[in-house]
Order: structure tokens, then sequence, then C-alpha cells
């Protein structure tokens, strides 16, 4: 490893948490094929995705003490049994507790911006929605436009004032320079949401996605998965009765299973770089449900990973179905994967973006669908 990857024990805890469980678990546990890096062993050459805790609350409680919520959803996650030996973990320990929120932002931005140079995807076990800032800053600070994908019953802008966790997106949409394409708010609940907000993401060409209109078509949330690098979780999106951890939460929101369904879906996506899992709060855990939730939804995005790794490339013609849908305007030519059954669309230029099966058929019936006329809009 490299001098600079080395420095990042600087801003880790001395003591892995893997080295304090007393767990009972077999070969075949992911705790015992995970890679647990710490400041003598740190070598993740292997690891294709490495997870990391925060367990910082202040920006949303001003006296929260360090959540050790990152070490329950590991405990889960470890005795987890272990179906993806292609899919290499490493565990490099949780982030250490600055004396003000600023100092510990700065540590897991550092950390996030070494992995990203190493190529490697994160999992971030958090600790307040706020921490999702330093997943975007490790692309502002690069120059690099990105696609952002955030669950959350809140839009997190409404009030102004230093960085919360419920108005951080403030400081990620509006800072200038901006370097996000596109932004999508998935499973916004209405009667906790100014419309102005929404109407305003609108206006921006932002794609915004109530929790009754993304549970009822849960696969229309692949293809902006697909396209970001970015994804933040604030568990206040699961309700209450799957997560009652969630003090913030709502009766209403996603299943369990469909939240795992969410993020297999981005660990599907090959550029997705880091997944941020935020708002756990051990103390009001109830059987330990959040933490198992959490470490499944881990468990899942794994998973997609797998999958991804037996993904055709584009250039093999045997590995897609290809279609050319010819109506009055225009022509859509499409593409459609033999494993794993996911759709593309190209636009005028060339490119090709993700879309739905539902897309396709809207085009076939001599319609243009609306993801196509969004992605025309945002290449102006």
């Amino acid at each position: 490893m490299s001098q600079a990857f080395s420095e990042i024990f600087n801003y880790l805890a001395e003591i892995h948490p893997a080295h304090t469980m007393d767990l009972p678990l077999t070969e075949q546990h992911i705790g015992k094929n995970i890679i647990i890096a710490h400041r003598d062993a740190q070598d993740i050459d292997e690891a294709d995705v490495v997870i990391v805790g925060c367990g910082e609350f202040r920006n949303q409680y001003p006296n929260a003490n360090y959540s050790h919520g990152p070490d329950a959803v590991r405990e889960a996650l470890y005795q987890s049994f272990y179906w993806h030996k292609s899919v290499k973990i490493a565990d490099i320990g949780n982030i250490k507790e600055g004396k003000t929120t600023k100092d510990t932002h700065a540590a897991l931005l550092a950390v996030l911006e070494e992995l990203y140079d190493l190529g490697k995807k994160v999992v971030i076990i958090g600790g307040s929605h706020d921490l999702s800032i330093q997943q975007y800053l490790v692309y502002r600070n690069r120059k690099e436009i990105l696609d952002m994908c955030v669950f959350d019953m809140l839009a997190d802008i409404d009030a102004p004032g230093p960085v919360r966790y419920d108005n951080h997106l403030m400081e990620t949409l509006t800072s200038t320079p901006n370097f996000i394409r596109n932004f999508s708010l998935i499973g916004f609940q209405s009667y906790y949401v100014n419309p102005h907000v929404i109407e305003t993401f609108d206006r921006f060409g932002f794609d915004c996605m109530r929790v009754g209109s993304a549970r009822e078509k849960i696969d229309h949330i692949e293809p902006s998965l697909r396209m970001s690098a970015v994804c933040s979780i604030d568990i206040n999106a699961i309700r209450f009765a799957d997560a009652p951890a969630n003090r913030t939460g709502s009766p209403n929101g996603f299943y369990g299973d469909e939240m795992c369904k969410i993020t297999r879906y981005a660990g599907m996506s090959d550029k997705m770089d880091t997944l941020g899992i935020y708002g756990y709060q051990p103390k009001f855990d109830t059987e330990n449900i959040t933490a198992k939730l959490i470490a499944q939804m881990i468990w899942y995005f794994i998973d997609g990973m797998y999958v991804l790794k037996s993904e055709a490339d584009f250039d093999d013609s045997n590995g897609f179905l290809e279609y050319n849908v010819s109506f009055t305007e225009q022509n859509i030519f499409f593409k459609k994967s033999k494993k794993t059954n996911r759709w593309w669309m190209q636009l005028p230029e060339g490119q090709l973006v993700p879309c739905t099966y539902d897309d396709y058929l809207q085009a076939s019936n001599n319609e243009l669908p609306e993801r196509w006329l969004r992605e025309i809009d945002r290449l102006v």
C-alpha cells in the first residue's frame, strides 16, 4: 500500500472493532472471510469493497456521544453467511471522533478520497445523514461530474443556516461550482416536504419520486442507481415497523425487503463508488432488528456486486438483445442484457443510458419515454 493509504489510519480508531467481538463464527460466515485492515495489517489490494464506520451524530443531536451503531451492524453482518466468494470484502474500522464535527467530517473525507484513488467501492455505516456531504466532496474536490441518489422521507434542504442532518443538501446542491449532473430524491413523503422544494427540484431537472410511486414500481429506481456514483440512505426512508431504531421516521416508508432490493440495485451499478447508510441509533433498537436490516442491506449490496461481475461487456454482441424502435419523430435503439435483464436506450448523440422495460414499451407505443426526454435536457 502507498504512504497515503498508510496515513488514513491516523483517522481511524486504534482498536479495530473486529478484535473486540466474540462471535460464534464458522468458516462459512462473512466474519471469517472479511479482510480486517488496521495499522499493522494494511493490505486491501484484493478487496472489491471496503467498509468504514462513522458514529458522528452531533449535527443532529449537539450533545450526542459517538455512536457504536456501526459495530452493532458489523456484528449482524459478520454472522451472515458468505455466498459471494468472488467479491472480496475489507473492513478498515471506524473513523475517530474529532474534537468538532468538522474534524470528524474531514477525517471521513480523507479516508474516502484515498479509497477512491485506490479504485475501491466503499460502504459507510453512519452516523447522521449530513455525513453524506463527504461522499459528494470526493468528486467536487476533483472537479468530476456525478449523479447522486438519496433515499429520505424528507428533502433535507428546507432550513438555511449551519450544516445539519436535515439541511445538508443545501450545501451539496447549491454550492458553486457544482458538479452534480443529476440528483434523485427517492422515497420522500409529501406531508413532510414543502411542495415548493419539490417544484424547485423539478425546475432543475432533478428526479423526485414519492414513496408510494417508488414502491409501486420499484424497478423504475434501478436506472437512477445504475447512473449514480453516490447513494445515500437515511433509514427514516424505511417504515418504523421494519426499522424501530428509526426515531425520526414514520409509520410509512419502504419495507425492509424493498430496501434490500434497492441496495442490490446499487451493487449492480458499475458506476457506484460509495453507499452510505445513516441515522441508526442502537439505543433505540428493538432486538437489534434495525442493525440486522442494515446488515442485510449491505449483504444485498455485495450480492449486486456479484451479479455485476457476470454482466457482459457492451462489445459482446452475444450478451445482449437489440431493438430498434422507429416512429414518426424519432428512432430509439434499445439493448437488453441476456444475463441481468437490464435495459439501455441510446440518445441521439450515441450515448447508451440505463432505462426500464416500460421505457421500451412506451417507445413501442409511439411515445417518447420521459426518461429519454430528461436525459436529452441534461445534454443541453
